[in-house]
């Protein structure tokens, strides 16, 4: 379970996403902060995994604040959610450790997007115990498919189809068995599958049989 701290000024706006981020399997609100400084006693009382944090407090900025959090050595990771537009700010965000900011006004399925991409960083950071180049590249140019287009050839109807069949199957399947879940041909099934595993929604493992190239199997990462 992801512990999270809701950080904003404004009591409603908190509440809002705190009833989000509670929609979201896998992730549990442990507290909200109102300021800067009840942020920073919130975070090290409550030891959180991940801070949905304002830029505009009443003491002191987020960006502030998650530089204190990191001076503390608080192993925590933080998701801007603020109206602040200005490029340098975002800049700064970024430089202090940000995972992602979401620029307000957004709608639930934006948040959730990016808590269930948090989610997969987590996961596949979890299971590795040695990098490769291509893990690492995928972590760090990972991110969520609501934030691109999908590639030439993939249409965002048979996308959803197939992670719902990849939800539908935490244990994973392959090309052939999802084709079959969804009427769909082996050859769209593999491409769309091959697309989750390349942007980090979906990991591939191999099953061997007696005779024969490795069986690709997906499994669907995150929330």
């Amino acid at each position: 379970m992801t512990k999270v701290l809701v950080v904003d000024d404004d009591f409603m706006v908190a509440k809002l996403h705190s009833r989000y981020v509670s929609t979201v399997d896998g992730f549990s609100v442990v507290g909200v902060a109102h300021s800067g400084a009840e942020a920073l006693r919130a975070a090290d009382l409550l030891r959180p995994d991940l801070v949905l944090l304002d830029i505009f407090l009443p003491d002191m900025d987020g960006i502030s604040v998650l530089r204190e959090l990191r001076g503390a050595g608080l192993g925590v990771d933080a998701l801007f959610i603020t109206a602040a537009r200005d490029a340098g700010m975002i800049r700064s965000a970024l430089r202090a450790g940000a995972l992602h900011y979401l620029i307000k006004p957004f709608n639930q399925a934006a948040l959730q997007e990016q808590l269930r991409h948090v989610a997969s960083l987590r996961s596949r950071l979890d299971e590795l115990d040695e990098a490769r180049q291509e893990d690492v590249d995928q972590i760090f140019g990972a991110r969520p498919p609501g934030s691109r287009e999908l590639p030439k050839g993939l249409a965002a109807p048979t996308a959803d189809l197939v992670d719902g069949i990849l939800r539908a199957h935490p244990e994973g399947l392959s090309a052939t068995e999802c084709a079959e879940a969804g009427s769909l041909s082996r050859v769209s099934a593999r491409r769309y599958l091959e697309y989750f595993a390349e942007t980090g929604r979906a990991e591939i493992t191999l099953r061997y049989g007696g005779t024969g190239r490795p069986e690709r199997r997906y499994r669907r990462l995150g929330g």
